[in-house]
């Protein structure tokens, strides 16, 4: 086994980071790393990122959205929380083993006085609250085991980012389940900071497999592979936020101008179709609307610069872009 060295705490080049070396270091060896983002809501493969942030909460405390190429629920990380990767090949396996596989890091957490278990299916818990959620791929029979270790996170901003009211999307993504959730540092048998903690997590890995210590060093050519996969892909809104599953969207508020029901029908992130109903009243066809509504990155802000040279008024009398914008996203 050896380890990977990575400092940067942005989510969108640890993303990266993690996939390339996953798919493209040298087969004959495992690897471990460990890596800490700053404030970010890290979503499952098979998500559809809006029914699982609260985008206001997000936009304003500049938190990232990135989608991770494992499946599982959403999880929130900051400098608070440390995330582990394990490497390995699959021998053979056809069904993915979450218990063997993280024995390493069962057991290093007791070096600590951390009496954590794997719980379900994919979760450490201590106390009967979660403490880590773990998620796997396969990839040409190698194994990418990662997950996360709430060690002293922000709880208050955990639970803001993660609420979010789903009642007006429907979609076949799937959904996180919220689970309690606690931070280890409080149980700990000595203090430490997540840097002193994240060292000697490494430590007592390698002394569970019984090997020394070795860094494997990344080439010019490894990084600019990880660079190039970090601004192609994890950088984009397309991989954040396009890529989640169909879904329909619909809202319905009532205004002087009279009630008002839309509906959208949003594929790989783009207004794929739209009705809009209702008793209202203005001077234009709603139907030209619909029309140009159709195509439109399905995005807030996208949308909201879309419609700056419309006049909504025009389509239902005294309204307002900005209560039209409440319709499409609120």
């Amino acid at each position: 086994m050896k380890y990977l060295t990575n400092l940067s705490n942005n989510p969108n080049y640890n993303l990266a980071f993690e996939e390339y070396c996953f798919k493209n270091l040298p087969r004959e060896d495992d690897f471990v790393y460990l890596w800490i983002n700053g404030p970010a809501i890290i979503v499952g493969k098979n998500q559809n990122t809006l029914e699982e942030i609260n985008s206001e909460y997000v936009k304003e405390n500049d938190i990232k959205i990135v989608r991770r190429i494992t499946g599982g629920g959403a999880v929130y990380h900051d400098l608070g929380n440390l995330n582990f990767s394990i490497y390995t090949n699959s021998k053979g396996q056809e069904r993915i083993d979450f218990g063997q596989i993280n024995i390493p890091i069962l057991k290093a957490l007791e070096k600590f006085g951390i009496k954590a278990e794997l719980s379900g299916r994919n979760d450490l818990t201590l106390d009967g609250k979660k403490i880590s959620g773990i998620a796997q791929s396969v990839y040409r029979k190698r194994i990418l085991n990662h997950g996360t270790i709430l060690y002293d996170t922000d709880m208050s901003v955990l639970s803001k980012a993660l609420n979010v009211k789903a009642d007006k999307i429907e979609s076949k993504g799937v959904k996180s389940v919220r689970s309690r959730v606690t931070n280890i540092r409080p149980y700990m048998e000595k203090d430490s900071s997540i840097l002193e903690f994240k060292d000697m997590l490494l430590k007592h890995i390698f002394q569970y497999h019984d090997e020394e210590m070795e860094e494997y060093v990344l080439s010019q050519e490894e990084l600019d592979g990880i660079q190039k996969l970090y601004e192609e892909k994890y950088s984009t809104w397309e991989w954040n936020y396009g890529e989640s599953p169909d879904f329909g969207w619909k809202n319905y508020k009532r205004f002087p101008a009279g009630s008002v029901e839309v509906r959208l029908e949003i594929k790989h992130g783009v207004i794929n179709d739209a009705r809009i109903f209702g008793d209202f009243f203005g001077t234009k066809d709603v139907d030209n609307l619909v029309e140009k509504l159709k195509g439109l990155r399905y995005d807030k802000d996208y949308v909201q610069e879309f419609l700056e040279n419309i006049s909504i008024s025009d389509y239902f009398s005294n309204m307002t872009n900005s209560e039209f914008m409440e319709l499409l996203f609120d």
